[in-house]
C-alpha cells in the first residue's frame, strides 16, 4: 500500500518515518519548492517528542541544533530595570526532558531522516481527492493512492477538500502571533529579551549556529481582524500599530519589517473537530488538531500525533476503517488537554492586565530563584502544560506484521 501525505515540515516526515518503518510505502507531497530554511521561530519538544526522536535515531542531532538559549531578561512596560532569570532552571522546572530547537531545523533533521526511503514531490500540491484514493495535483499527473494524509497545518489544503472551509472548525482564542528575521547584531547569543505590556508581548532571540535573530510578537485583539493570512501588507500594518510605543528596542525591530527577508503572521486559532477522518483521508497535527500556534505545544502534539498514526495503521495492517478511529480515540485526551493549555498560556504571555504583567515577571523571577525540587513544583501547581505533556506515554510495542497484510504488500511495491 502506498500513503500520500501532504506536507513536509514536521508532522509529515515523522509519520513517513514510521510508516516505512512498519512496510508502507510513502509519498510526501510539499507546496515549497523546497524545505524552509529561513524565518520561523523557536519551538518546544517537551517529553514524548524527545522519547520519539531519539527513537528515530536523531535526537543527537537535535541536541547539537537546540537554541542554546540560557538567559532571559523580561522588561516590564514602563520599569526600566528588567527581570533577569536562568532560563535552563525555567525550562528544567516545566518537563523532565525538554528541548528547544528552531523550527526549520527539526524540520531539516526529519527531512534527511527519510529521504532515502520517501519518494518527496516539492513544488506541488493537491488539487483533489476522489473516494477511491485517485489524487490530482495542480502539475503531476494523477496517481492513486491507498491513504491521504493531510500533514500541511493550520490552513489545510487536504482538509479544506475533504472537510470544507476553515472557517467551520477554527475557534480564534483572542491573540495574534508575528515573527520577523532581523540581523544578527540585534540579539546577543543565549540570551532572551522580552518585552511585556497590557494585551502585547514582544521578544528577540538568537541561537548559536543562526547568522541572524528572530523577533516574536505577540498581542491580544478581542475580536478576529480583517486580514487574510497571506495579506502581508496589512500584516505588517497591524504588527505596528498593536506594538507602536512599547519599548525603543520594540520600535527598532519593527522599522525592520519591510526589510525583513522572512515574515510570518497569522491568528492564534484552534481546530475543533469531532473527527478529523474521512473515507480514506486522515488528518495529523496541526492539519486536524491545531492548539494554537506557539502558545499550545502543537509540535509534541503533531510528532505524538503521527507516530501514533502510523502504529495504528501497522496494527490493523493498513485498514483505515480500523486503524483512524483508534488513531482518533488515542489521541482525543491529548488533544482536549493541549486546547485547555493553550488557552491558559496565551493569558499568561499576554497578559490582560498590569496585574498579569507583573504576575508574569514575579513568577518568573521565583521560579528561577528557588532550587530545583521547589522550582518544578511550583510550575506543576500553576502551569498546566508541564503536567499535559509529562502524562503522555507511548506503548512501545511495535506491531508485527505479516506477508499478506497490506502492510507487508507495501513493501513490494
Amino acid at each position: 500500500m502506498r500513503i500520500l501525505i501532504s506536507g513536509a515540515s514536521i508532522a509529515g516526515p515523522v509519520l513517513a518515518y514510521w510508516l516505512t518503518r512498519h512496510g508502507f510505502s510513502v509519498t510526501v507531497v510539499e507546496r515549497a519548492a523546497a524545505l524552509r530554511r529561513t524565518g520561523g521561530h523557536a519551538i518546544d519538544l517537551f517529553r514524548p517528542a524527545m522519547d520519539i526522536t531519539e527513537k528515530m535515531g536523531v535526537l543527537r542531532d537535535a541536541e547539537e541544533w537546540a537554541t542554546g538559549a540560557r538567559r532571559l531578561s523580561l522588561h516590564r512596560e514602563g520599569r526600566k530595570k528588567p527581570v533577569r532569570v536562568d532560563l535552563a532552571k525555567i525550562f528544567s522546572a516545566t518537563s523532565d526532558r525538554h528541548l528547544e530547537i528552531m523550527r526549520d531545523d527539526l524540520s531539516e533533521i526529519y527531512y534527511d531522516a527519510t529521504r532515502d526511503d520517501v519518494e518527496y514531490v516539492f513544488n506541488d500540491s493537491i488539487t483533489a481527492i476522489s473516494p477511491d484514493g485517485e489524487v490530482r495535483f495542480e502539475s503531476a499527473a494523477p496517481r492513486r493512492f491507498g491513504l491521504v494524509v493531510g500533514a500541511d497545518g493550520l490552513h489545510s489544503n487536504v482538509r479544506r477538500l475533504t472537510f470544507g472551509d476553515e472557517s467551520r472548525f477554527g475557534s480564534f482564542i483572542g491573540a495574534y502571533l508575528g515573527v520577523l528575521t532581523l540581523p544578527a547584531a540585534y540579539a546577543l547569543d543565549g540570551e532572551l529579551h522580552i518585552h511585556v505590556g497590557v494585551g502585547r508581548t514582544a521578544g528577540i532571540f538568537g541561537a548559536r549556529h543562526l547568522d541572524d535573530a528572530r523577533a516574536l510578537f505577540l498581542f491580544r485583539s478581542e475580536h478576529e481582524l480583517d486580514c487574510h493570512h497571506r495579506d502581508v501588507s496589512r500584516q505588517k500594518e497591524l504588527l505596528r500599530g498593536a506594538f507602536a510605543g512599547l519599548h525603543p528596542d520594540v520600535d527598532r525591530w519593527l522599522a525592520e519589517l519591510d526589510r525583513t527577508p522572512a515574515f510570518y503572521f497569522d491568528s492564534i486559532t484552534q481546530l475543533r473537530m469531532d473527527t478529523w477522518s474521512r473515507g480514506r483521508v486522515t488528518l495529523v497535527g496541526d492539519a486536524g488538531y491545531c492548539p494554537g500556534p506557539a502558545v499550545g505545544g502543537g509540535t509534541t502534539l503533531a510528532i505524538v500525533g503521527a507516530y501514533i498514526l502510523a502504529r495504528e495503521l501497522a496494527r490493523a495492517g493498513g485498514d483505515h476503517e480500523r486503524a483512524f478511529p483508534a488513531y482518533e480515540r488515542a489521541m482525543a485526551a491529548h488533544v482536549r488537554g493541549s486546547r485547555e493549555v493553550a488557552r491558559s498560556a496565551a493569558k499568561t504571555l499576554v497578559p490582560t492586565s498590569r496585574l498579569g504583567v507583573w504576575g508574569l515577571a514575579q513568577g518568573t523571577r521565583l521560579i528561577s530563584a528557588l532550587p530545583p525540587g521547589p522550582s518544578r513544583a511550583l510550575v506543576r501547581l500553576t502551569t498546566k502544560s508541564a503536567r499535559l505533556y509529562d502524562a503522555m506515554t507511548l506503548d512501545d510495542h511495535q506491531p508485527s506484521l505479516t506477508a499478506a497484510s497490506p502492510a507487508a504488500e507495501g513493501r513490494r511495491l
